[in-house]
């Protein structure tokens, strides 16, 4: 019997004691014998993940996370998928649940303004306001809400050097101006904001669940998202019906590849993309041909 599998990517920004974060962490992962995969982030400052598994063993570990979580909200956003999207699950406790490397940032306590669906579209509309899309360059490159500002950052730690260099220097002329932030399940947005307010920024908004829980709830032809989301799992990118999408993962480098992308010259799977070409030696690119090798023997086992 087919295994139809839901996903939950959640995050709540509340504080766990010290004392029972490792009792919290070990109950998470007997989960694992229910066929539960994923990977949560703990921290002293909440919660942040991804978990995948039958809808009802999934919901009993949900279940559970919020009675320990006292009933926090943890802005799920749910999507569906015919196989597991993890190999195992993995549950790790860091200092920050989303890393901006900055210790004063605490979005329990000072934040913006969260916006669903129907208010984000009209707010961003408005040509007034600044929209930022506080992802990665890579995933912004699959998709994007249109005159998004991309900050072009690798990680989220570069975000603060953008705001310092983008957004403070000119603060005098945007600080009333309207700013709004998205990021792909809310959290990276809803720490950002946290920083912009922190530093003196008035009209700071941010998308209440990100691109996922906009595509989750919006209405078709009301969809002001253009292109795929990036997702940190096996199915790469999903479309705007939360399916997943064209995008799959160069082997080599780890960066998102289209279906044009690979009919490049350059593109040899497993091996090398456009993004990677002169990042690797010879010898590197030998381990991983015999890494796709192996790869493609156990595809055709299964």
């Amino acid at each position: 019997m087919k295994i139809n599998y839901k996903v939950i990517a959640i995050y709540c920004f509340t504080e766990i004691d010290k004392n029972s974060i490792m009792e919290f962490r070990e109950n998470i992962l007997s989960y694992e014998t229910n066929n539960i995969s994923g990977l949560i982030i703990l921290g002293e400052e909440g919660i942040n993940g991804t978990i995948c598994g039958p809808e009802e063993s999934l919901d009993k570990l949900i279940k559970y996370i919020k009675k320990f979580l006292k009933q926090n909200d943890l802005n799920e956003k749910i999507s569906f998928s015919d196989k597991s999207i993890f190999k195992k699950l993995k549950v790790r406790i860091k200092s920050e649940i989303v890393t901006i490397g900055i210790k004063d940032i605490n979005p329990k306590s000072i934040n913006g303004i969260y916006l669903d669906a129907d208010k984000w579209n009209e707010l961003i509309k408005d040509e007034s306001t600044i929209l930022i899309d506080t992802r990665n360059f890579y995933e912004v490159n699959l998709g994007t809400f249109k005159n998004a500002i991309n900050p072009n950052t690798n990680n989220f730690r570069e975000f603060p050097k953008w705001v310092e260099k983008n957004l403070e220097k000119n603060i005098k002329d945007i600080k009333k101006h309207k700013i709004a932030m998205f990021c792909t399940g809310g959290i990276r947005c809803e720490k950002a904001t946290s920083l912009l307010k922190t530093k003196g920024f008035e009209n700071v908004f941010h998308l209440r669940g990100g691109i996922l829980r906009y595509l989750e709830t919006v209405k078709s032809d009301d969809n002001l998202y253009e292109g795929e989301c990036y997702v940190f799992d096996e199915r790469v990118a999903l479309n705007n019906k939360l399916k997943k999408g064209t995008y799959s993962i160069c082997h080599a480098c780890g960066m998102p590849v289209s279906e044009k992308d690979k009919n490049r010259d350059t593109y040899i799977e497993g091996i090398q993309c456009h993004n990677c070409l002169t990042k690797f030696t010879d010898q590197d690119r030998k381990r991983f041909a015999e890494r796709q090798k192996q790869y493609c023997k156990e595809e055709k086992l299964v």
